[in-house]
């Protein structure tokens, strides 16, 4: 058996968590095999796969359909499904259907809230019912249109304060751990000595207990990542080097050569 929600909770702290976003099969077996602790499967996959311009218009038949994807390339790593936009937080018990989908359709082990106030007694009641509940504080790109941007949170002792209250209130509401996004590192600090649960940051510096990037911004398939990123590889330059020279070879009648067909013989009479 792979990595597990208890494994997460109980993390020794030796050595920090990995998590990586994932949305299709090949890609997650190379996180997988590559022994990433954590998978997300992203709402994320908006802005990377799907050409939105933010994660608003991810429905939740688009999270369903990447996770199984996903979970049906894994085998070691913990599987969450980030819930999109409006899948929760309306009702509570469609918002406890729609999470349960992921686990009972999907296969995911987990699913993350961008949480607030509004997710407390919706975390408590999903992990009553046996869904573990990754939250998620800071920077909630769902509420880009309420925050007018991505810019960093809890940058002043008010707001810090709040984000801090909401990371206990989670806790004891049952959440197995807590995303801190794009918040002030000494922040992110006090809230990782403060909670018992792990904390994974993205743009909230090292003393969180584990750090989660997205793929493509880890890769370098775009041209542009946040600056609280880094991109380890040129997946983008690999790729259009390949799809030049595959465009090269067939104008040029290089390809298909001999090794790529083959005649069979006494197919016609003549």
């Amino acid at each position: 058996m792979g990595v597990t929600v208890a494994d997460i909770m109980a993390w020794d702290k030796e050595r920090p968590i990995t998590m990586l976003t994932a949305y299709d099969a090949p890609t997650a077996a190379l996180v997988d095999d590559a022994g990433i602790d954590i998978i997300l499967v992203g709402d994320s996959v908006g802005n990377t796969m799907l050409g939105y311009d933010s994660t608003l218009p991810v429905t939740l038949d688009d999270i369903e359909s990447h996770t199984s994807a996903v979970t049906r390339a894994t085998e070691d790593a913990l599987v969450v499904a980030d819930m999109p936009f409006l899948s929760y937080g309306l009702d509570r018990g469609q918002s406890i259907e729609h999470c349960g989908r992921m686990l009972k359709h999907a296969d995911a082990s987990a699913i993350k809230l961008e949480s607030g106030p509004h997710t407390v007694g919706l975390t408590e009641s999903l992990v009553n019912l046996g869904i573990p509940v990754m939250a998620h504080l800071g920077l909630t790109p769902q509420h880009v249109n309420q925050l007018g941007g991505y810019s960093r949170q809890g940058t002043e002792s008010k707001a810090a304060e709040r984000i801090l209250e909401l990371a206990r209130a989670h806790e004891e509401a049952g959440a197995f751990s807590l995303v801190l996004e794009h918040v002030p590192s000494n922040l992110a600090e006090r809230i990782t000595d403060t909670l018992d649960i792990p904390t994974i940051g993205i743009g909230a510096g090292p003393a969180c207990d584990g750090q989660v990037l997205v793929i493509t911004d880890v890769i370098g398939l775009t041209e542009w990542s946040p600056p609280f990123s880094q991109q380890f590889g040129d997946a983008r330059g690999e790729i259009s080097s390949a799809i030049e020279d595959y465009r090269d070879a067939v104008v040029q009648g290089q390809f298909p050569g001999p090794d790529h067909s083959y005649e069979e013989s006494d197919l016609f009479d003549d």
